[in-house]
Order: structure tokens, then sequence, then C-alpha cells
């Protein structure tokens, strides 16, 4: 089997991830069909792939290497094309894709918290009201917000359509929630596609 080396962004930030030559799809191709149970496999792929990829250090993996990353893609619920689209799509540069992935990658979010309970509805609307609030923020500069500021800012949060309690909520709660990020984060690439 002849394998080539495409960049890793999607597994490794510095290593190279192994992709094995078979035809694939188009990326936008593949982009358009790619469900959230994919992603879900993929990422566990990705952790299966990554302690191997890691050990060639830019090199071509050995026969035993390569076995163990197909075993590892394939036992991950994925065939290597399916794997090999994704990675394409990924690197591809599709923010919504790369945002549901992350999404995938990130762990639950606790039972009970803000994070959980948050549904995609609310985190668009909070993510409206980020991109609207955060040019009033940056003004700032470390300051505290004027009366005119801070009514801006309410009104630019009201206008998403989502209340001023949840927002602060939603807010508090992200900094200790890497599930939660990732969902603003999809919810705002979803908004800016």
């Amino acid at each position: 089997m002849r394998i080539a080396c495409l960049a890793a962004a999607s597994v490794l930030a510095l290593a190279a991830v192994p992709a094995f030559a078979a035809p694939v799809p188009p990326a936008a191709a593949v982009r358009q069909d790619v469900t959230d149970a994919d992603l879900a496999r993929y990422a566990a792929a990705e952790e299966g792939v990554r302690p191997i990829a890691a050990q060639l250090n830019g090199a071509a993996p050995t026969a035993e290497q390569q076995a163990a990353m197909v075993a590892a893609i394939e036992g991950a619920g994925l065939t290597l094309d399916r794997f090999n689209a994704i990675s394409q799509a990924v690197q591809a540069g599709d923010q919504v894709l790369a945002a549901r992935l992350a999404v995938a990658r990130a762990p639950a979010s606790p039972a009970g918290s803000v994070g959980a309970a948050a549904t995609d509805a609310e985190l668009g609307q909070f993510a409206a009201a980020m991109a609207a609030v955060r040019p009033i923020a940056e003004q700032l500069n470390g300051a505290a917000p004027t009366a005119e500021q801070q009514a801006a800012m309410a009104e630019a949060i009201a206008s998403s359509g989502l209340a001023l309690e949840r927002f602060n909520a939603i807010s508090s709660a992200l900094p200790a929630d890497p599930r939660l990020q990732a969902r603003v984060a999809l919810a705002a690439a979803r908004d800016d596609g």
C-alpha cells in the first residue's frame, strides 16, 4: 500500500499524519455529508493515530506503524477512504467543519451545568451578542464601562434575543467549559458562514 503524508493540522500541530493513497472525493463534496457521528469517529481515530504519528518525526511509517494506524482508524468505525476524505475536508479550511470537529474533540460539559443545558439556538444568540458587544468592550481598554457603554452592550445583547441573565450565565461558564467554548465557536462560525 502506498502512503502519502498530509499536513496534520487536524491531528497534530507539528507532526505529519499519514493519508493512505486512495481515490478521495473532493473536499467540498465531503463537507456536505459529514455527520456529527462521523466527526466523533474521526476524533476517536485521531486519538489512536496521534501517538503513532508522533513517533514518525516526518518519516514514512513502517509496515507495523501503518498497520497500527489502519487498526486505529478502522477501530474508530471509519474506513481509510472516509478518514482521508474528512481529513482533506478539514484541512481545506472550512471554518464550520473545523468548529464542528472541535466540538467532537471536546469533553462533554458537566451534567447540570450551563454548558450542558445551553441550546444551539441560545449559543447562536450568544455568539451574535458577543460579536456586537466585542467592539464596545475593546474600547474600554480595561476601564469600567460608562453608563452609555453599558446601555449599548445591554441593547446589543437584547437585540440578539438572549436575556441578559442568560448571557451572563453563559459568559461566566465559558472559561471552565471547553465543550461550551467549542459550541460557541461553532455558533459564531455558522453565523459568519
